[in-house]
């Protein structure tokens, strides 16, 4: 019969433990509570927390649960669901905006496109599913960086490419375009990743209220942009085709 491994066992039981409470707790505290030496629980945690399953509180000292963790959580949500769910919107999306639809999720490091609606007209198009796209400077990236904090650390400690002279690289800058797409609840490409390109994406939420992806258009941007500004019934169908995506996975009104 095969052992368990020890260090896992451990470490399950300390990441249900930290599950178990609300408050944070300090390594003596989770170390008496597992019955373990000190420098046992912190060498597991300090492990955990260099995998994002658990985060130190730097002012206290203490431990919660992570990010990374969280994310696994809602693996229930498979993106084939996420696909099927947005499949009736996004062609919406595309008959209404005219343009090419874009769907996205987390993928290492990058936007990983899982559903690609292809631009309405008679005009030569290569299907993208299964492209990578960068996270610092398309929209999908962008939404997903803002309201996801796993894509928000990776896009931080990632190098940030500069793609043409307006792609946004200095950290503080990025921050800034990341409270303003969380703010206005969409966020925008006007060519900072190719040149002659814009495109719109918002986020979409499963029924924890928990980022699972973005959904966006891709166009010209004469055709996105009027006086250089992008087209606002754009923004609002760009949003309310998120908006319905959300909802049928169960995130209710925003």
């Amino acid at each position: 019969m095969a052992r368990n491994i020890q260090s896992l066992e451990r470490a399950a039981a300390m990441l249900r433990l930290l599950a178990g409470g609300e408050r944070r707790l300090g390594l003596s505290d989770i170390a008496s509570s597992l019955g373990l030496a000190k420098g046992t629980a912190h060498g597991i945690l300090r492990t955990l927390q260099a995998e994002g399953f658990v985060e130190q509180d730097t002012a206290s000292g203490r431990y919660q649960l992570g990010a990374e963790l969280l994310r696994l959580g809602t693996t229930y949500l498979d993106v084939h669901e996420l696909r099927a769910r947005a499949l009736v919107w996004t062609d919406d999306l595309a008959r209404s905006s005219g343009e090419s639809v874009h769907l996205g999720v987390l993928h290492q490091q990058g936007v990983l496109i899982v559903h690609h609606v292809f631009r309405p007209d008679d005009s030569r198009q290569v299907l993208e599913i299964g492209a990578m796209q960068p996270l610092h400077s398309t929209a999908l990236g962008k939404v997903l960086s803002a309201y996801d904090p796993v894509a928000h650390s990776e896009a931080l400690e990632t190098e940030r490419r500069a793609f043409t002279d307006r792609t946004i690289c200095a950290p503080d800058a990025f921050e800034h375009v990341l409270d303003l797409t969380r703010a206005r609840g969409y966020a925008a490409d006007v060519e900072e990743t190719w040149e002659g390109v814009a495109s719109i994406a918002a986020p979409i939420h499963d029924r924890r209220r928990m980022p699972v992806g973005s959904v966006g258009i891709t166009g010209a941007v004469e055709r996105l942009c009027q006086e250089g500004e992008l087209r606002p019934e754009l923004i609002a169908a760009v949003r309310d085709c998120a908006r319905a995506v959300s909802r049928d996975l169960g995130a209710g009104r925003f």
